[in-house]
């Protein structure tokens, strides 16, 4: 997935891989899994509208006795682009019109708990027994941005001619910045211990300097599902006193 408003931006987004569409799985009524990864988001940061949804997976055929699939919860579509619009853009001043969003490697990929269920259930039970498709989306890799990746990103980055870079995550850190970049942190925690959460700093990228600011990944600033209760709150508070500074500077100007 790619950005596809390519007019000038104010923020430019470096996530870490495109989310998937998820499907609940049921047969005889009880429900087999309840959110097995179907295909790939139809855009990037996708927001789960249930309509979109609802068509990619009408189109995944599967024998009747195999049982039905339907889109997942509210919850298990989208939620990563639900924190970026309310948690960080919002808090930030800006709307989506206002950001062109990328990730570090632009196609789904299936994490621990997703391969766990394809491994013993879908595999083991079903797949043979029901003549069901080899799933065929890669595992989650160690490695989401090599070389010639760094300069598509250095590329779009140009292209979106925005002042502000927000890195979410350690990944983006450690496999975008610190390969196009001479910074003095690899991490998040890194960054926090330097600079403070929250706090943009100026980086040269490309023989431009540019604000950069690293904030905490949705999964943790959403409490989406295995999180960091620590990056939760820390953002949680920062984005508390953002937002108030934003209304007091609105109502004084």
């Amino acid at each position: 997935m790619v950005q596809q408003d390519r007019t000038p931006k104010k923020v430019f987004v470096l996530g870490v891989y495109a989310s998937a569409v998820h499907a609940r799985w049921k047969k005889d009524g009880k429900t087999i899994c309840t959110a097995l990864a179907v295909a790939s988001e139809p855009r990037i940061f996708w927001d789960g509208n249930i309509d979109e949804a609802k068509e990619i997976i009408s189109k995944i055929a599967i024998p009747k006795e195999a049982g039905t699939l339907e889109p997942a919860g509210e919850h298990l579509n989208g939620p990563s682009a639900k924190v970026l619009d309310e948690h960080i853009l919002g808090a930030l001043g800006f709307t989506r019109a206002d950001a062109w969003l990328c990730d570090l490697l632009p196609e789904t990929r299936l994490n621990s708990g997703q391969q766990r269920v394809i491994k013993e259930i879908y595999n083991k039970e079903y797949k043979d027994k029901y003549g069901l498709n080899e799933v065929t989306i890669p595992a989650r890799p160690t490695e989401f941005c090599n070389k010639e990746r760094c300069q598509e990103i250095l590329s779009e980055l140009q292209e979106s001619q925005a002042s502000l870079l927000i890195l979410l995550g350690d990944i983006p850190i450690a496999q975008f910045l610190n390969e196009v970049a001479t910074v003095p942190y690899h991490t998040l925690q890194e960054y926090v211990d330097l600079y403070g959460y929250g706090n943009p700093t100026d980086v040269e990228i490309n023989s431009r300097t540019i604000k950069v600011l690293p904030l905490a990944h949705p999964r943790q600033i959403g409490a989406l599902g295995f999180h960091s209760k620590a990056w939760h709150d820390i953002h949680k508070k920062w984005e508390s006193e953002i937002v108030n500074t934003l209304i007091i500077n609105t109502l004084i100007h």
